[in-house]
């Protein structure tokens, strides 16, 4: 597969607050709108972040089959595009979990080249292993107030916490605040997107 020298600084990085789930989400639909096939996200945070949170908002604001969870124990899954949803005709969304793999080269074996052109995907805990997919790229840090006490760095989430297709905030925190850090790499990002009512909406913007 063609390998691309990842940007080494990001283009701008913009700062959101979030103090609940459902802004979380209702962000990640306003960025939905000005995803294009070819995109590639990479999401950060430690567990109950918000990241599923996060593609699940990116899944309704591209109009793809529903049903968005944490992919743990499949690694890679692909929800198509509804000719009857809001974005008829659009990318898919391909949803990976990169947490088990331990570099680019395992990257490489599960074949996400075969979707990328296609597809926007979003990559949990791609971090140091997905660059080299994508000369551009959008890079999204989430962040609790409080980290989990049981989620050290470097610890194992549980996939089995919390039903299937639920939020994945915890059911007690879903009024703490996340920060959300946005940075755009490459030429496909020179400046900030647009992300019109619902940025303001749903999180306070900063520059």
């Amino acid at each position: 597969m063609n390998a691309f020298e990842p940007a080494a600084l990001p283009n701008w990085e913009k700062t959101f607050t979030a103090t609940t789930a459902d802004q979380t989400h209702a962000l990640a639909v306003g960025l939905a709108g000005v995803l294009e096939a070819g995109d590639l996200l990479v999401l950060s945070g430690e567990l109950g972040a918000g990241k599923t949170t996060f593609t699940q908002g990116l899944g309704e604001g591209l109009g793809v089959r529903a049903g968005i969870i944490s992919p743990t124990f499949v690694l890679v899954r692909i929800h198509p595009n509804l000719r009857d949803g809001p974005r008829p005709g659009g990318p898919d969304l391909v949803h990976v979990d990169a947490y088990r793999l331990g570099s680019a080269a395992e990257i490489d074996d599960i074949d996400l080249e075969n979707t990328l052109d296609s597809s926007v995907t979003v990559v949990e805990w791609g971090h140091d292993r997905v660059e080299h997919l994508s000369e551009s790229r959008l890079e999204i840090d989430l962040h609790r107030a409080i980290g989990l006490s049981a989620a050290g760095p470097g610890s194992t989430p549980d996939p089995g916490s919390g039903p299937a297709g639920s939020l994945d905030f915890d059911n007690e925190d879903t009024d703490e605040p996340r920060t959300i850090v946005m940075r755009g790499y490459g030429p496909r990002w020179p400046v900030a997107p647009e992300l019109g009512a619902s940025e303001l909406r749903s999180a306070e913007g900063k520059d």
